[in-house]
């Protein structure tokens, strides 16, 4: 342990004296989410404020405040170059600032989340991670805690790795670790971990979540995206025995599951008896629940988001939104209006993995209708990027029921579609068809 300290303090250095060593042209690869680092961030953003480098590119999925309030500022932007493979809001608001001067929206890279650390390790050949963690063990070893993702395979292909370390970032178990060999400079910094607030849940979310409740059987093998329906469909689950989780995201609505003894993850078959996700994301009361828990393992995404690896788990159930879905079953997950709003994320990856799965079900939920009510979320064809092709859905569902679309023809499938559209917008719909 003598020796592992000794390499610790030497490794021990300032956000500013950190961030110094990052050069012109960077390519820096940003964690994900809740291990987006405060004080390196915004310490590289004032070297960038103060003309200190420049032509670099910051790479990473899903912003939060704490990035939008420094390197992705909009003022910074061509010295500190955002290439985003996930929008959040704060992508969004800096589109609405391009779109109002009349200057190019945010660069984008398309990709499954599966696939983000080879893009980010092989094709783009990112040269410095920054990144939050736990406290280092006695092994030397710091947890990546919330956020194994693609940052574990950064963490060992970059030329930088850049720590910072945090004692209310939660220490996990599974292959979530980096060791200090690995790392190239550290900075000690608490501060309370960004939290995302709970979402106010609407009648028509809880109505989904009790439909797709009576979809899921007893023993059945849980991935959740992130919103009000994923968790809707939590809370109606508490009633269920022997669920497993196997998922990107580790949410509290999961978390919550684990706690009243719906999931045991007793009929697991990839890494039974454990919860197991690749991010994780929620308030001070799921970060705790996360810290030390012995029930859960982090794992990269790559091993995670592997459709073949979901499959071997009997009933994995896939359970994800969209925004819009045509009438022969596609769906747009991420693009609103002609612009970027969110992304494919890992859908896509657990939709196959999900129908692969012996007993598997993959479930794509959304309300019928948005902007208040006066735009059908059903409709004769994308108005976007096409995230979970017609060949692999299977089930979809919105607050008017759900349909199997598996095996049916065109026709069939519109049919079904109008059947659980808005009935405002059923006549209207059934116009377009043309088969």
């Amino acid at each position: 342990m003598t020796d592992v300290r000794s390499d610790y303090l030497a490794k021990l250095t300032t956000a500013r004296n950190a961030v110094a060593t990052i050069p012109d042209g960077a390519r820096i690869c940003m964690a994900l989410g809740v291990a987006q680092p405060p004080a390196l961030l915004a310490a590289l953003a004032g070297r960038a404020h103060d003309g200190q480098i420049r032509d670099a590119s910051i790479y990473y999925l899903l912003s939060t405040s704490v990035a939008g309030q420094s390197v992705l500022r909009r003022d910074l932007n061509t010295r500190l170059r955002p290439m985003s493979l996930f929008h959040s809001g704060v992508e969004r608001a800096l589109d609405d600032l391009a779109a109002a001067e009349g200057s190019g929206l945010l660069d984008f890279i398309p990709t499954a989340f599966s696939q983000a650390p080879r893009l980010l390790c092989d094709e783009v050949g990112v040269d410095t991670l920054v990144t939050q963690v736990a406290p280092m063990d006695e092994n030397g070893e710091f947890s990546l805690g919330t956020n194994i993702d693609y940052a574990h395979s950064a963490a060992r292909l970059c030329e930088r790795v850049i720590v910072e370390v945090n004692r209310h970032m939660p220490r996990t178990f599974g292959n979530s670790t980096i060791p200090l060999s690995a790392v190239t400079a550290i900075v000690e910094h608490d501060a309370p971990l960004t939290e995302i607030p709970s979402i106010a849940r609407r009648p028509e979310d809880d109505k989904i979540g009790q439909t797709i409740a009576g979809l899921i059987e007893d023993g059945a093998c849980l991935q959740m995206g992130i919103g009000a329906v994923p968790e809707a469909v939590c809370a109606a689950l508490g009633g269920h025995r022997d669920l497993g989780i196997h998922t990107e995201l580790m949410t509290p609505g999961l978390a919550e599951l684990m706690r009243r003894g719906a999931v045991t993850n007793n009929r697991k078959v990839v890494i039974p008896g454990k919860s197991t996700f690749t991010f994780a994301m929620g308030d001070r009361d799921f970060y705790e629940f996360l810290n030390g828990n012995p029930a859960l393992e982090g794992h990269p995404v790559e091993w995670v988001n592997d459709p073949s690896i979901i499959a071997q788990n009997p009933k994995a159930i896939s359970v994800n939104a969209t925004l819009q879905v045509d009438l022969q079953g596609a769906c747009n997950s991420e693009v609103v209006g002609g612009r970027q709003y969110s992304a494919s994320g890992g859908q896509l990856d657990f939709v196959r993995g999900a129908a692969a799965s012996v007993g598997g079900k993959s479930i794509i939920a959304c309300h019928s209708t948005a902007a208040r009510g006066t735009v059908s979320r059903i409709v004769p064809r994308l108005s976007g990027a096409v995230t979970t092709p017609r060949n692999d859905v299977h089930i979809i569902v919105t607050e008017f029921g759900w349909v199997n679309l598996r095996g049916k023809s065109l026709m069939e499938r519109a049919q079904a579609l109008i059947g659980i559209a808005h009935p405002k917008f059923r006549d209207e719909l059934a116009a377009t068809l043309k088969w």
